[in-house]
């Protein structure tokens, strides 16, 4: 069993259209499939899930696209806060469009019985992760301890919803070496099984970290 999972959640907009909705009506429709696997991995003992949330490229988006995509985020750490977890977000909080709900969360915080680990990229960047190790240490040999996203770590598998096979920027560090498994579904369309055949695509991988 992979120990941390990250999550893409991508096709809320296409989604929305394909309804005859708007586009930013797609990402209140999100919410209830992190739930799900949140409580799907906890119930099979995985150890820790990073969700990605939004991106500072993401941003560039309609306002009315960034203030539908902002609540939902802010939506689903606080329904996670009512379950059994240790929260951390992770993001650019220098920015005006960091949701001022959430920096209580950039320390992990335990929520009930901290069962799992759950981590929130939100207002996340590749370069300001990276940038942030050389603000802090002058010392190459120990970059990695000084990224943004230092507390996140090695990813083991990473699933997108949505069809696309890319990264979109997603913590590089920790995916160098993760197995990637897409679903064609779209996020809003999430089901268990989704979840259940990408973890037994991860059966079958040969896990040797380049060795």
């Amino acid at each position: 069993m992979p120990g941390h999972i990250a999550i893409i959640p991508d096709g809320n907009r296409r989604w929305a259209l394909a309804r005859g909705l708007q586009k930013h009506e797609g990402y209140s429709y999100g919410i209830i499939p992190g739930l799900a696997v949140y409580d799907i991995c906890v119930k099979i003992g995985i150890q820790e899930v990073t969700f990605f949330g939004f991106t500072q490229d993401n941003t560039k988006r309609p306002q009315i696209q960034r203030g539908a995509f902002v609540d939902a985020c802010i939506k689903s750490v606080q329904e996670i806060a009512k379950r059994d977890a240790e929260i951390l977000v992770v993001g650019n909080t220098d920015s005006d469009i960091f949701p001022g709900e959430l920096l209580e969360y950039t320390k992990r915080t335990k929520a009930g019985k901290g069962k799992i680990k759950i981590n929130f990229l939100i207002n996340y960047g590749w370069h300001w992760d990276l940038t942030c190790a050389f603000d802090n240490s002058p010392d190459s040999k120990r970059m990695i301890e000084n990224i943004a996203s230092a507390d996140i770590p090695r990813i083991d598998l990473l699933i997108r919803w949505g069809g696309r096979c890319r990264l979109s920027g997603m913590l590089p560090v920790q995916t160098v070496y993760s197995d990637i498994y897409v679903v064609d579904e779209m996020w809003p369309d999430f089901k268990p099984e989704h979840l259940f055949n990408a973890l037994e695509f991860y059966q079958n991988q040969d896990i040797t970290l380049g060795g």
